[in-house]
This record gives C-alpha cells, structure tokens and sequence, in this order.
C-alpha cells in the first residue's frame, strides 16, 4: 500500500485528489496539508511515502517545505503537482529535492501512474518542466565560471576579494605576494568576464563562489 500525504491550499484540489486515489486499491491517503508547514508537521507524524506537493501555499510554500522533508526524511519521495511550469519554479522545486513534477491539468490515471513509478525510483518530469531543466543546464553551461573555472587559488582570492580586503590584506591573508595577488585578480577578472572588484563580488555571491577551496 502506498502512503500519500496531500497538500495544497485548496479544499477542492485536495477533495478531488482524495476522491480520485480512493478508487485506487494500492493508495492510500493518510493525510492532508493546507499549507508547507502543515505539509512537514504531518510529514514528520504520519511518515508518508510520498507526498503531492503544491508550490505555492501560505505559512510556507512547497519548496521550502520539499527541503525541509528531504533534509529530515530523505527517503520520503514528493511529487509538485502544480499550475507552474516555469524556470523560476521548476529549477528550485527539483534542487529542493521532488523526484516529480506534474502539473495539476494532468489526467487522473496518468497521476497515478506517475505515483506508482516515482515510488518505484523513477524521476517523472511533465514534458514542460524538462523543457525547462535542459534550459537551465544549456544556461549554466554558458557562464563564465563554468566555461573557465577558477583555480583553488583563485577561488581563495576570490572569496577574500568578497569580504572587501584590499590586495595588501589578502596577500597577508593568503601569504602570498600583493604581485601574485594583482596577477590572480587579473585573470579572475578575465575568467568571470567583469570589470572591476565590485562587478567580481556581486558575481561571486550571485553564483555561490564566496568560499575559498578549503572550506
């Protein structure tokens, strides 16, 4: 028997969802979430073996509420079911953790489908949300740091240039020569396609690079 735990902020998708996976004589529906955190509380109680996530929610929305089960309970699978199909939420739903992401026009049998396979181990995308994924890759491809990936020691500078040192005060930090520091600077600038320090640490934050190689 597969355990679902149901949530989305709306009575009649829920009422719908139950109504539906009844007739289904291999699921069922031990709870319901009108919200994110309800959604981990009931999670954390219950022990589903999937949950049918909703995007967006109030108190807490879906991917919050995916991180928050997948960091506690990483065997508990979550399928988005959703009215969204874009990047901005397709991307961080799947690095949130779902193993599926459907949207909320899906046929009823193709939903139950796609239960059975994800719980089976599968990764069910909607043909809109893998779309959206292979953009995303092609667009990361594309930046500047993953076309021409810094050195560990450019990296180091890298992350002390983000916290505002001078030249002077990395050299000391990192015990090397200012020299070598304008030199390592310099190629950073080339690599990450900016202008100036400014430009290189509001890219460094932007793309997760304000870590030295040795954390």
């Amino acid at each position: 028997m597969i355990k679902v735990l149901i949530a989305d902020d709306h009575h009649v998708v829920r009422r719908g969802l139950l109504f539906f996976l009844k007739t289904q004589k291999d699921i069922e529906v031990i709870g319901e979430a009108s919200n994110g955190k309800e959604a981990v509380a009931l999670t954390t109680e219950l022990h589903p073996d999937i949950v049918l996530m909703d995007l967006v929610m109030p108190e807490m929305d879906g991917i919050q509420a995916t991180k928050r089960i997948k960091a506690k309970f990483p065997d508990i699978h979550i399928l988005m079911l959703t009215s969204f199909s874009d990047r901005d939420h397709v991307v961080p739903a799947i690095e949130a953790g779902a193993a599926g992401y459907q949207l909320k026009d899906i046929e009823p049998d193709e939903l139950v489908l796609t239960i059975r396979r994800i719980i089976a181990g599968e990764n069910i995308m909607h043909p809109q949300a893998t779309t959206q994924l292979i953009r995303n890759r092609e667009m990361m491809e594309e930046l500047p740091h993953v076309k021409h990936p810094l050195t560990p020691r450019e990296q180091d500078v890298l992350a002390e240039l983000t916290k505002g040192k001078s030249n002077k005060e990395i050299a000391s930090s990192l015990f090397v020569t200012e020299k070598t520091v304008k030199t390592h600077i310099s190629n950073i600038f080339a690599k990450l396609e900016v202008q100036d320090r400014t430009q290189a640490a509001l890219y460094a934050v932007k793309h997760g690079l304000t870590e030295s190689s040795e954390t």
